[in-house]
């Protein structure tokens, strides 16, 4: 919490004062009933005493001048809010090792489904590009916010051969900036790289990419897919069986994520694997503003106020 006239806090000094002149002033009220007459008689006059909740009233009233003193400070809180437009580019790994089956069906197709999941977690208002990488980087459909386009892009998707995942980012930030009018603040973007591997083949080093994205203050998100045990099953020219060993490599994705300010997320299944893109998609569907939480206090002491003077109402009435 922040304030913007964090001197007022000072103020706040003023009530463990008070806290001692209210205990003084109850010690001498004591002392003068034990003088001038015999509290044994006491019962005898009245028919009840407050007691101990005597002091209730008082604490309230000091309760409502710590916020009301907090409120003149002008308090700010920091508070999650929706996104009201924003571009998210998803980079898909169509890479031979996607075809592994250690996350079922595979696991192109366990992040082609929790895709299409994230989609519908983000709002409505947010454009969504889809670019594929194997060998070289290719753009599925460009940011829109036509989410059948983006779901049609996800279902073409078909696995290749190698991972320029270097190329993948360097396209994603191409394809993803909006043109806006230069004295427009420009809306946020963000990359979901999702891969099981590190780079293998294309143009552009991931390190190079991953500079150009922090440049332009896009952070890519990455989601390594697959366990150790994934294994990639082919049939070789005359019949024969060949297995491939195909588990993960998270060096080059968090390597990307970390440069760029993002995260890393790994998911072992394909239920991980949506609570995942859940995760991210609310992320990237909200935001983090101050805001000036004034009346919140000002409401508070109002409350406070209005229950000390019911309690005392209550506590000090003559009863017939």
């Amino acid at each position: 919490m922040s304030f913007t006239w964090p001197i007022a806090l000072v103020g706040l000094l003023l009530i463990p004062l008070l806290v001692v002149a209210y205990r003084w002033s109850e010690r001498r009220r004591t002392n003068a009933q034990a003088r001038f007459g015999n509290p044994d008689l006491l019962p005898n006059v009245v028919d009840r005493t407050p007691g101990r909740l005597r002091s209730l009233p008082v604490v309230l009233l000091l309760l409502a001048l710590g916020a009301m003193i907090v409120g003149v400070a002008r308090p700010h809180a920091t508070v999650s809010v929706p996104r009201e437009e924003a571009t998210i580019v998803l980079a898909m790994d169509v890479s031979r090792s996607m075809k592994a089956t250690d996350v079922e069906p595979t696991r192109l197709d366990a992040a082609r489904t929790a895709a299409k999941a994230f989609v519908a977690e983000v709002p409505e208002k947010f454009r969504v590009g889809v670019v594929s990488f194997a060998t070289r980087a290719a753009v599925g459909v460009a940011p829109t916010e036509d989410r059948t386009l983006v779901e049609v892009a996800l279902d073409s998707l078909i696995p290749g051969e190698g991972t320029a995942i270097g190329d993948a980012v360097a396209l994603s930030l191409q394809v993803g900036q909006k043109q806006t009018d230069p004295a427009e603040a420009a809306p946020p973007r963000a990359i979901l790289l999702i891969s099981d591997g590190a780079r293998d083949g294309g143009r552009i080093d991931p390190a190079e990419a991953a500079r150009k994205a922090k440049e332009r203050g896009v952070p890519v998100y990455s989601v390594l897919v697959g366990t150790q045990d994934g294994v990639l099953e082919e049939t070789l020219t005359g019949g024969l069986r060949r297995i491939i060993r195909v588990p993960p490599n998270p060096q080059t994705l968090e390597q990307i994520s970390s440069a760029t300010g993002g995260e890393l997320f790994a998911a072992a299944d394909s239920e991980e694997l949506r609570r995942v893109y859940e995760d991210l998609g609310s992320r990237l569907g909200t935001r983090d503003e101050s805001r000036e939480i004034t009346d919140v206090f000002a409401a508070a002491a109002v409350v406070l106020l209005l229950v000390a003077g019911t309690i005392s109402a209550l506590l000090f009435r003559r009863v017939p």
